[in-house]
């Protein structure tokens, strides 16, 4: 199990909404265990019935993740704006976060380059921009 399964901080002084998030959190690295778990599983059952249901299995997993991680977005405003910028997106995954920084963004709107192409990101042969 992962260190962050216990408080870090004195129970006492956590708010009941940090306490939930906790909760949450935790759940959330719990089910995304499983789930790995039953991959595993799969790749070593010999038997395809068997197979079947562990990837039934597995499956329900990655429902109560994704149910976690709703009841999360709805309580966490930075958590929501990430995920609506980065979920089911196309393209390099990186790039979205390269073109933030060229821009000086904050990483919270999405950054502009003319329809050039370009990363915003300067040159290593003497500050052209790419």
């Amino acid at each position: 199990m992962a260190n962050s399964a216990g408080y870090h901080e004195s129970e006492d002084k956590l708010r009941p909404e940090t306490q939930d998030n906790h909760r949450a959190l935790t759940s959330m690295q719990e089910e995304l265990e499983a789930a790995d778990w039953y991959d595993q599983r799969i790749d070593a059952a010999t038997d395809p019935e068997l197979k079947e249901i562990l990837a039934h299995n597995r499956d329900e997993e990655k429902e109560h993740f994704v149910m976690l991680l709703e009841w999360y977005r709805r309580r966490d405003a930075k958590m929501s704006a990430e995920l609506k910028k980065r979920l089911l997106t196309s393209g390099a995954i990186v790039a979205l976060e390269q073109a933030d920084q060229g821009a000086g963004g904050d990483g919270d709107a999405p950054a502009s380059h003319g329809g050039t192409g370009s990363l915003g990101i300067g040159s290593l042969r003497g500050g052209q921009s790419l």
